[in-house]
């Protein structure tokens, strides 16, 4: 049985590539999700020029608009799994991005905050995720862009109106 590509590899240059099958080119699911795999691509590649990943920048960017929250807040606010999330805050922490101490309602549990280094950061990362969003949909008018911002967000919502 042959091995799968990796999501890592680079596909096959447009000249080198057979052609897409029409029943696949055609494939709303198939083209969101190769959509999704350029847009995630362009975005880590902005977020890697300034030594940090999309979790950072979702982490950052709760914080600067709800304030200080649990780690079990965080997880569930950036759908970042619990287990994961304590390898992020230490990067951030580490980074004087985030702080973290005892909750003084409940001892057992932490509270992260955003530091004024984090904001900081924070601006910086906000101006790379817009430049990539730019680069992401160049080939849209603005008005397409408003729309499939619109049609997406229908998708992502469960189809709910």
């Amino acid at each position: 049985m042959p091995a799968e590509p990796s999501e890592s590899s680079e596909p096959e240059s447009p000249e080198s590539a057979p052609p897409v099958p029409a029943r696949l080119d055609g494939l709303p699911s198939r083209l969101l999700a190769l959509a999704a795999m350029r847009a995630e691509r362009v975005v880590g590649e902005k977020l890697a020029g300034a030594d940090s990943r999309r979790w950072h920048y979702a982490v950052l960017a709760v914080l600067a608009e709800g304030g200080p929250a649990s780690q079990a807040e965080l997880s569930r606010r950036t759908g970042i799994y619990r287990s994961d999330m304590v390898a992020v805050l230490n990067e951030l922490a580490q980074r004087r991005h985030v702080e973290r101490a005892p909750d003084p309602d409940d001892r057992r549990r932490n509270v992260v905050t955003l530091t004024p280094s984090g904001r900081r950061h924070l601006a910086r990362l906000d101006g790379l995720v817009t430049e990539a969003q730019r680069e992401v949909l160049a080939p849209l008018t603005d008005p397409q862009r408003a729309e499939l911002i619109r049609l997406l967000g229908r998708l992502t919502a469960g189809g709910h109106p």
